[in-house]
């Protein structure tokens, strides 16, 4: 279960956030299973396709320090109610995260929602080797 203290770093990173074109700041915190927390936030660009989400950028940050086992995932949104992940988002969950994982959505109101990336997910392009 998501802690004040992991909200409050998703809260914080979503205020780094560069989005001019949809002023829709996201935030996420990340925890491996060794404990250190990764933070992302989503940085948009002209090009669309070209923006990389929140939770995205946290889970690239901690794959390019080595990590990938993780416990924990919480994403902020300044919003009325707790948003879903993206299609993108919920396809690199289910590449780095065990099915079971909690991810919990938060909203402007630290309402929460806790899921597990298998019903993020619970048809995702795994094992295709």
């Amino acid at each position: 279960m998501a802690t004040t203290e992991l909200i409050e770093l998703a809260i914080k990173a979503s205020e780094h956030a560069h989005v001019p074109y949809s002023h829709f700041p996201i935030g996420a915190a990340l925890v491996t299973k060794e404990g250190q927390i990764f933070t992302g936030c989503n940085i948009e660009n002209a090009s669309f396709g070209l923006t990389n989400c929140g939770e995205r950028t946290a889970i690239f940050k901690a794959v390019s320090e080595g990590y990938k086992d993780f416990s924990e995932l919480i994403v902020y949104g300044r919003t009325e109610e707790p948003v879903s992940p993206c299609g993108a988002c919920r396809q690199v969950m289910a590449e780095f995260f065990e099915k079971d994982m909690p991810v919990t959505l938060v909203s402007k109101h630290k309402t929460t929602v806790e899921m597990t990336v298998g019903e993020l997910l619970p048809y995702s392009f795994t094992d295709l080797t």
